[in-house]
């Protein structure tokens, strides 16, 4: 199974320092019976890429919360035994937690499959979402429309061996 973990970059770089991400238990994105009802698609492909959605979303939160951050998202994708990453099935449809998953352990970089970071250019925009985030929550419309800004912004693709490069 792939779960999508998302990070900061000094997340990342701290899991490179180490070997793994971690410790556990981690919060992660998978393809799970939730999102596949929510997204109503047997395409694995467009299933992966909504899991991978979310875990941007979580790595906005993660920038937000953290004010010596990047303002770059950063998503792991990794893959691991099936059974390890374990969604809470009383949480299945709720939106705020479509996809996601726990595992208990730290997961060793050498199961990484890529690494998915923004853009140079999406710093200012995921900068501003980071900064919307808390009033979009309380609904404000504005501000939202800031958040969905960040989510224009394609994530890029990285091979792990690219991490020194990313992080550096």
């Amino acid at each position: 199974m792939r779960v999508y973990v998302p990070l900061t970059l000094s997340g990342l770089a701290a899991a490179h320092a180490v070997g793994e991400v971690g410790p556990g238990p981690l919060t992660a994105y998978a393809v799970t019976p939730g999102l596949r009802e929510w997204y109503v698609s047997d395409d694995i492909e467009e299933l992966e890429y909504a899991a991978l959605s979310r875990a941007a979303a979580a790595s906005l939160r993660l920038i937000a919360g953290d004010p010596d951050a990047a303002r770059r998202r950063i998503v792991v994708a990794v893959d691991v035994p099936d059974g390890a990453a374990t969604a809470d099935p009383d949480q299945a449809l709720s939106a705020a937690s479509l996809g996601e998953v726990r595992l208990a352990a730290a997961l060793p970089l050498t199961r990484a499959a890529a690494v998915h970071v923004d853009a140079d250019e999406a710093e200012k925009d995921v900068a501003a979402a980071a900064a919307a985030l808390g009033a979009a929550d309380l609904g404000d419309d504005d501000a939202q429309f800031t958040v969905d800004g960040a989510e224009d912004h394609e994530l890029l693709w990285f091979g792990v061996q690219e991490i020194p490069q990313l992080i550096g």
